[in-house]
């Protein structure tokens, strides 16, 4: 990138003017990764101060039967494999009560598409659960499963949405989007949840007072252009709705051997590298830099490592996922040594330790407490510090 690019590019983003798609594919380009960072940590900084959120939740998988195969997906399983699984709901129940003492706030809900579960089933997990932990909210289901409940019950996502938030949802999750250009999705998803009705789901979910996270599946197949133009059209429907409360930019997985059979599942590995850690950040810096009507963007610190996570505060990040447990979907493949667990403790010291101020909140970003740093630690520093090769 020339000089007159890169002060263009600048000037753009301290006076606060929308970037256009051809910004977005200039600042892929560009390889000055500090310089990156320090424009996605100057407009992180104007939304959320040097406030990092987090949430005490738990992740529960309610099966991994699915009927779909996507190409990257190491988590499902068809009917009589020997590791399927489906809980039953007083199973999940008692899982979810597991970490009642620890002040739960959230429940994330993702599944399979289970070819045989009747829709039925969904609502009553969801009433059992609210009646069983009345004080957590409720995250469940992507686009993709919502969709699929329209095919095996025969009813609107619009009646989906309204018996779901009878029975308790405060939240869908923002799985499912994977890379929506058709181009790339072709080849990495085997289900019929495609950008209309992944968006279609998202617009009727936000027209009932729902508020949604949005993602994106990075790292495989996919070019800069194809992660440009998936946010940008998050950035359109957010200026639409307003329903999105955080953009999580999620690091494709390597299935290595699973840890269940030692299958490998992905097959999309052979003809795949996963992102760098510094693409991550890069990644992390031209979404929030794109995105200028999401309040957040979050770093699931699962998928990208401890380290990864603390340098994202610095490139634009303002959000880790919370305490998490027992996360299955990549941690049947991974090989990081990435933990299961982050107690509210450990996410605090991750967050000082980066130089930020720990907030936690609830689902719909609410603040539920905000954690001084203790007098021991250094002071918080505003700008990214120096790197130097």
């Amino acid at each position: 990138m020339d000089a007159g690019r890169k002060r263009e590019l600048e000037e753009k983003v301290y006076a606060g003017e929308r970037l256009s798609r051809a910004d977005g594919e200039a600042l892929y380009a560009s390889d000055d990764l500090v310089w990156l960072g320090r424009l996605a940590h100057h407009r992180r900084t104007e939304l959320n101060g040097d406030r990092v959120m987090f949430n005490v939740n738990r992740h529960l998988n309610l099966t991994n039967v699915c009927s779909a195969s996507c190409a990257y997906c190491s988590f499902q399983r068809k009917p009589g494999e020997a590791d399927a699984y489906t809980m039953r709901v007083e199973e999940a129940v008692r899982k979810a009560k597991e970490m009642e003492g620890q002040q739960l706030t959230e429940l994330h809900i993702v599944n399979g598409l289970h070819p045989t579960l009747p829709w039925r089933y969904y609502p009553k997990v969801l009433r059992e659960l609210k009646a069983a932990l009345p004080d957590v909210k409720l995250k469940a289901f992507t686009a993709t499963e919502v969709q699929w409940f329209e095919k095996i019950s025969g009813l609107p996502a619009d009646e989906i949405l309204d018996e779901l938030i009878d029975a308790g949802l405060e939240s869908l999750t923002g799985g499912g989007a994977e890379i929506f250009d058709w181009e790339v999705r072709q080849h990495i998803v085997d289900h019929e949840c495609h950008w209309e009705d992944w968006s279609r789901i998202h617009r009727l979910a936000h027209a009932k007072g729902l508020r949604t996270p949005s993602t994106m599946l990075y790292g495989h197949i996919e070019e800069h252009r194809h992660r440009v133009d998936h946010v940008l059209r998050l950035r359109e429907l957010q200026d639409e709705t307003g329903g999105f409360t955080v953009f999580i930019p999620l690091r494709y997985q390597h299935d290595f051997v699973d840890s269940a059979d030692g299958k490998i599942r992905n097959r999309l590995q052979e003809r795949t590298t996963m992102a760098s850690p510094a693409e991550s950040l890069k990644t992390f810096a031209v979404s929030r830099l794109l995105l200028d009507n999401v309040p957040h963007v979050k770093c699931f610190w699962v998928m990208h490592g401890l380290s990864v996570a603390q340098l994202s505060l610095n490139f634009g990040a303002d959000d880790l996922d919370g305490s998490v447990v027992e996360y299955k979907i990549t941690h049947d493949a991974d090989s990081y040594g990435t933990p299961s667990t982050m107690h509210r403790e450990d996410l605090l010291e991750l967050i000082w330790d980066a130089g930020f101020t720990p907030v936690e909140r609830d689902t719909r970003y609410n603040v539920v407490r905000e954690y001084d740093a203790p007098p021991t630690l250094a002071q918080r520093r505003s700008e990214p510090q120096q790197v130097w090769a």
